[in-house]
């Protein structure tokens, strides 16, 4: 899995006024629960834009003042108006201990029922995994190659080496929907052959 880093500045007050403080500075309050406690920092926001506006997973480095920690994002709270970060909340992770994270779905190939006319539509983006982060990829691959019209990949179809998928296993990731040109097309067809 890749890594992005982040510097953290040290809280020592986590009241209401010194929350305040820090977001005047630019920067987000937050904390990391760890193997041995938790610790409360502050991160500038402009430094989450790539962990955060992205539709991939990252774990993250944090460089506190006297500690790098492995971590991966927790939980994130938006303010409702701004939708501004106003606090993240983030979990210690190990290279010996097994992660559960989610990953995204990547599609490959060309489904023939796409070229029927078939609409091809990806219903869950990231799937839910555990594993040691060395097995964890940056998105699980579905091919569908052999997808027809009214055809889907279910969680149940995927294997990941090293990995367990938490997700429903009949959930389907991956279908392809018949659209109305399809159908007509199909309805002509049955027409034409009727006739014949």
């Amino acid at each position: 899995m890749k890594t992005i880093v982040l510097k953290g500045d040290a809280r020592n007050d986590t009241g209401k006024k010194a929350t305040k403080a820090l977001r005047i500075e630019g920067k987000v309050p937050c904390v990391v629960y760890g193997k041995n406690g938790n610790t409360h920092f502050g991160v500038y926001e402009y430094d989450f834009k790539n962990l955060v506006y992205t539709p991939n997973t990252y774990l993250v480095q944090l460089n506190l003042p006297g500690a790098q920690l492995l971590a991966k994002l927790q939980a994130i709270q938006f303010h409702p108006v701004s939708e501004a970060i106003i606090h993240v909340d983030f979990m210690e992770v190990s290279l010996d201990v097994p992660l559960t994270i989610a990953i995204p779905v990547s599609v490959s190939g060309t489904a023939p029922g796409v070229r029927s006319g078939g609409r091809l539509v990806v219903k869950i983006k990231k799937l839910t995994v555990k594993g040691m982060i060395k097995d964890i990829p940056d998105s699980i691959e579905i091919k569908v190659d052999n997808l027809e019209i009214g055809q889907n990949v279910r969680v149940g179809d995927i294997d990941v080496k090293g990995l367990e998928l938490l997700d429903t296993k009949a959930n389907s990731v991956v279908s392809v929907m018949a659209t109305r040109a399809s159908i007509s097309a199909a309805t002509e067809d049955a027409k034409d052959s009727k006739k014949k």
